[in-house]
């Protein structure tokens, strides 16, 4: 029987993992606000600016097993010190490939960020793991609140230390990632996380992986999260290239509209597992794709700063109830000697998504223009909210 800490415990551990959010968070957001603007004055075609922040999200995809079984063998704590760890190196790597405008050195500094990411992903699914099974929604959602802090910090950071080194603009944003990463690491020694349970694929040790993908509770919430983290990614990552550099508004306009696309991400997070204890995870996940239907909406009717913005934030707030959602969904389907396995195959498949989206955004900018991309939103979203309608209606199993 799985013991869980207690209830003051998971409160302490909550509050420690809200902030490895926050300073987690704040890397990636860094990355996203600046990483386009800081490659294209040396990218070798304006077509590959977007390849920086595409490589995180490509490493986030490629470390997810390895970040999985390393948290797995070493223990929550000891594994998530080591991915925090991890950026310190990759942003010291991606500030040097500024200050010689070399665009590769650059993008291999922003691709093992994003590996350091793959491990600050299993922050919210080490937290619903260490509660109470009625803890899990409300414990994913505040976990997740902490973004709220990145959504201010990673921006602010990026506008801040933008010229501090002179000749090498955007440098000094990923100087400070070293510093929040240090911060991370001292945070996560002080969490007492519950222990993980290795799964050895014997018998009385759970599921064959290819029967548990073929359960609609499991393949649904990965579908629900995989769709909704690629849309975000697919229109957050060409956003502040089609403001700057194709609809003529200022750096400082287009680092606000990612301010506030990463708030609105987070900030529900508070409410968000309260709503699903009482509407349910696909409701909400559903709700998350209408938001991004009608981002999508928004973003073809104008191209102001105003339009930028709200599309932004309805994007934000999309991703939040859909992400959530779908990870309220999946961490009640699995037993605890499968979560490792059940983890593991989530992340590749909804940041392996994501990459492909990433690669696509800039690209797709390029061939089609910005109205395109979100035309292209409505109806993969749309067929997603059909295939929960269908879920929600099953009973769902037992595990």
């Amino acid at each position: 029987m799985t013991e869980f800490p207690s209830r003051g415990q998971s409160v302490r551990n909550i509050g420690l993992l809200s902030a490895v959010q926050a300073l987690g968070g704040s890397n990636s957001s860094i990355v996203m606000t600046v990483g386009a603007l800081a490659a294209v004055s040396f990218s070798p075609d304006p077509a590959m600016a977007t390849l920086p922040v595409t490589a995180m999200i490509i490493g986030l995809a490629l470390a997810t097993t390895t970040a999985t079984r390393l948290i797995y063998r070493l223990g929550r704590t000891r594994g998530l010190m080591l991915g925090s760890a991890l950026a310190i190196p990759a942003a010291l790597l991606a500030a040097l490939g500024v200050i010689l405008a070399n665009f590769y050195i650059y993008s291999l500094g922003t691709f093992l960020v994003g590996a350091s990411g793959a491990f600050v992903q299993q922050v919210r699914f080490a937290a619903a793991d260490s509660v109470a099974p009625d803890l899990k929604s409300r414990a994913i959602s505040w976990v997740l609140f902490g973004g709220v802090a990145a959504g201010f910090f990673g921006p602010q950071l990026s506008a801040i230390t933008r010229n501090w080194i002179p000749g090498s603009e955007y440098a000094a944003s990923f100087l400070a990632i070293v510093v929040l990463s240090a911060l991370s690491v001292a945070v996560l020694s002080q969490t007492r996380l519950a222990p993980t349970v290795a799964a050895d694929g014997q018998a009385g040790q759970g599921r064959p992986l290819r029967e548990l993908l073929r359960q609609p509770e499991i393949f649904l919430p990965m579908l629900g999260a995989s769709v909704t983290y690629a849309l975000m990614t697919l229109i957050m990552v060409a956003a502040p290239l089609a403001m700057v550099h194709f609809c003529g508004h200022s750096p400082d306009a287009a680092s606000g509209a990612i301010q506030w696309h990463v708030v609105a991400m987070f900030a529900p997070s508070f409410v968000t597992g309260a709503i699903i204890r009482r509407i349910g995870a696909h409701l909400v996940t559903a709700i998350g794709l209408l938001l991004i239907i009608l981002c999508a909406i928004i973003a073809l009717n104008g191209i102001t700063v105003g339009h930028f913005t709200v599309t932004l934030i309805l994007l934000g707030l999309g991703w939040n109830f859909g992400f959530i959602g779908s990870t309220a969904m999946l961490t009640s389907a699995y037993r605890p000697e499968e979560a490792g396995r059940v983890q593991a195959i989530n992340e590749q498949v909804v940041f392996g998504s994501t990459a492909i989206a990433s690669i696509g955004s800039g690209l797709l900018l390029q061939l089609i223009g910005w109205q395109s991309i979100n035309i292209l939103a409505i109806p993969l979203a749309a067929v997603t909210i059909v295939l929960l309608a269908w879920g929600s209606f099953r009973r769902p199993a037992v595990a």
